[in-house]
């Protein structure tokens, strides 16, 4: 996009946040708000009001927000619509994943795949679940992998594996001696009764496990008292210390699992999610996109292990 300026403002403006455009776009703070200040100049009005902590749109700036949209999407069209006629597809795609993904899924299928398309540059951007749907919103990346919900029907998201989510513990805690092995397995409440870590706001996995509070009737405020951490590497690293337990997918712990370093207990009902591909409806029309999601849904469907040994 040739100007930068609105790529920045429909960033901001969607997720209402300087500080969250900044991390999605790779751009300072200070940058972001250089570039809204001379849209501002350059309209000679407010596009955003800023009080108390809190960003909102004007009603200028709510105009200028649909404007953005479809400029966005016909500017999509173009660039799919100019390919198509002189087969100038670009070999290079820009994947964003989930951090528990990007950790523990994509590093086999991506090697897979380059080994079969050496040709095709990839290139990868992490972020929680909220930041990939915003980056594809932005049209920063060109296709997502998520292990959460997501809200904008917008977005064309297609279903890839599930992905089962247990409680995670130190050899030798208290819960494992609660388990019965020919039970089912715990219950969310019991692992409440102590200290819990859990990952940042906006991580599909702290949606899934909130979500599934509400479905077993607790509140939501059980999580408030959390300790927050960034990875499940380093929420893995928490529990190893002694630091508490959490509820983490199975797939992240399948190393730890089998050096006995961290012990696994099913939850009773238990709790499963999706990882889904993400993406634009009018950006899917370039070929290695094709080729990438083809090859994908070939090894979801295989059931290969996510994690080479």
């Amino acid at each position: 996009m040739s100007d930068r300026r609105l790529q920045v403002f429909h960033a901001v403006a969607r997720m209402l946040s300087f500080t969250k455009a900044a991390e999605v776009l790779h751009m300072t703070q200070p940058a972001v708000t250089f570039q809204i200040r001379q849209l501002e100049e350059q309209f000679d009005t407010r596009l955003f009001d800023r009080a108390h902590n809190k960003v909102s749109l004007t009603d200028a700036g709510h105009l200028v927000f649909e404007y953005a949209e479809r400029i966005f999407e016909q500017y999509s069209e173009m660039e799919n619509a100019i390919r198509e006629i002189t087969g100038n597809f670009n070999g290079s795609l820009t994947i964003g994943a989930s951090t528990t993904i990007a950790e523990y899924m994509l590093p086999a299928l991506l090697g897979d795949y380059n080994e079969e398309n050496p040709e095709i540059r990839l290139r990868l951007r992490v972020s929680n679940t909220e930041g990939i749907v915003s980056m594809i919103e932005n049209n920063v990346i060109d296709l997502g992998v998520v292990e959460g919900p997501v809200a904008n029907k917008n977005l064309l998201v297609e279903r890839c594996r599930n992905d089962d989510l247990v409680i995670v513990v130190p050899p030798g805690h208290e819960l494992l001696s609660k388990y019965d092995a020919d039970s089912a397995g715990l219950d969310l409440k019991s692992v409440l009764e102590y200290p819990f870590i859990c990952r940042e706001p906006g991580s599909g996995t702290r949606e899934v496990i909130t979500e599934y509070l509400q479905e077993s009737g607790l509140e939501r405020n059980l999580l408030k008292a959390c300790l927050e951490l960034g990875s499940p590497e380093s929420i893995k690293g928490a529990i190893e210390a002694g630091m508490g337990v959490s509820i983490l997918s199975s797939v992240s712990i399948a190393k730890e699992l089998k050096l006995g370093t961290l012990h696994a207990i099913p939850l009773d009902p238990p709790l499963n999610r999706e990882f889904s591909f993400v993406r634009q409806r009018q950006k899917f029309k370039v070929k290695a996109m094709d080729e990438l999601l083809d090859f994908a849904r070939s090894y979801c469907v295989s059931g290969k292990p996510l994690i080479r040994e």
